[in-house]
């Protein structure tokens, strides 16, 4: 099987930050030709934290992987024009934007479909309705932060993680794909909205979390516990703090016999008339039930600890620095993070789709300098000619790379 089976698409992404050019990334990554366009000197996200020692965006370089840099100004009527040119190319691939543009510059469904009736349109909004919202705003109207923190913690928690950008992102790619099939199917083009607040909302929802406010209040916090099971986290004689959970009757049973509380466990049934066999009723003694175990991690390193707990497969992870972690996948054979080497950073690590393909992982591939084929596009796509292209360049409708 093809490692590329979206090679025939050609997408245009006009989208900052996280959501739309996630969405992009992951297309590109299966193999499809992903031209990202920016303004000159750059969009708002072209110089996001993290940066590199060079000064380049870490942040840009690993969201842009495998992508086509186009620099040129669509709030211009050149620009706006070269824009819905490349959007609208023939071709049973084509026709596809994504985008998260707003106002007056945004180029809508009906601009596309005047030009190509089968177009289809990705548009990443903050709420339906128009109103603007990122990641971290939508995260705390939908109530995720007041479940997150110390046990009775009386303030709300964020998590770092952009979740609702990320979901956006795959999902808009989904949607893409399915207006792709329809497209091939029926002829038609197709208009997605994608809201971040809805993505939000849907995925809450998905879990149960609205239901159950509704019906049994709106849960507190608890710290490391896992929500009706039982999972928490356990401090090493080294210092270190490992995450051990137990979903099913065969996780517990694995954790009582490497930590041979067994017998502790059972006299513990009898004594209070319940059945730790349970995941509820697991939930219910968490508390007393991780005070039983505590002794056995505290007096064990964390070297020591993983084999024990590998081999009677017991459900857990170790507690890393993001630092640790990435040494951890460097030193992976097998992990989606490579090095590649990144136009104005250099070594950096990165990765790739995590999809393996006939049990094989695709190589991530680098980003590119900002504008590193504008030329290239716009010749071989729009059929412009050098002169033409000076002469936009000239009067700042595009730029190139100054690399070139």
């Amino acid at each position: 099987m093809s490692t590329t089976p979206l090679a025939h698409l050609k997408v245009v992404e006009c989208a900052t930050f996280i959501a739309g050019p996630s969405c992009g990334m992951a297309l590109a990554q299966m193999g499809a030709e992903v031209t990202r366009i920016d303004l000159p000197g750059g969009g708002s996200d072209h110089l996001r934290w993290p940066l590199a020692e060079t000064g380049a965006s870490l942040y840009w370089a690993s969201l842009n992987k495998g992508k086509r840099s186009v620099v040129l100004d669509y709030r211009t009527p050149e620009g706006r024009e070269l824009v819905l040119a490349l959007s609208t190319r023939p071709g049973p691939g084509a026709g596809i934007l994504v985008d998260n543009l707003v106002g007056r510059h945004r180029i809508t469904h009906d601009d596309l479909t005047a030009r190509r009736p089968d177009a289809i349109s990705v548009h990443v909004l903050g709420f339906p309705d128009g109103r603007p919202a990122v990641d971290y705003t939508v995260n705390a109207a939908v109530g995720v932060p007041s479940m997150t923190g110390p046990v009775s913690s009386p303030e709300p928690v964020n998590h770092v993680l952009p979740a609702w950008d990320l979901l956006t992102g795959s999902n808009a790619a989904l949607g893409l794909l399915a207006a792709v099939s329809r497209r091939e199917t029926t002829g038609e083009g197709s208009q997605i909205d994608i809201a971040l607040a809805d993505v939000a909302l849907s995925a809450v929802g998905a879990v149960g979390w609205l239901a159950e406010a509704e019906q049994n209040g709106s849960r507190q916090p608890h710290g490391n516990h896992v929500f009706g099971s039982f999972g928490t986290d356990f401090a090493t004689a080294d210092g270190q703090r490992v995450m051990i959970v137990a979903l099913t009757e065969g996780h517990w049973r694995a954790l009582c016999e490497v930590t041979s509380t067994a017998p502790v466990f059972t006299a513990l049934e009898t004594a209070l008339d319940t059945d730790l066999r349970l995941e509820s009723r697991r939930y219910e003694l968490r508390e007393t039930i991780a005070s039983i175990l505590r002794p056995w991690f505290a007096a064990r390193t964390l070297d020591e600890l993983t084999p024990l707990l590998d081999r009677a497969r017991v459900l857990w992870g170790p507690y890393r620095s993001m630092g640790e972690a990435a040494s951890a996948a460097r030193a992976d054979q097998d992990s989606v993070a490579r090095v590649v080497d990144q136009p104005g950073i250099g070594q950096m690590l990165a990765t790739s789709n995590p999809l393996r393909w006939d049990t094989q992982l695709v190589d991530p591939v680098p980003a590119p300098r900002l504008g590193a084929d504008t030329e290239d596009v716009l010749s071989a796509e729009l059929g412009l000619s050098s002169a033409e292209i000076g002469r936009l360049h000239d009067h700042r409708v595009v730029a190139c790379d100054p690399a070139a």
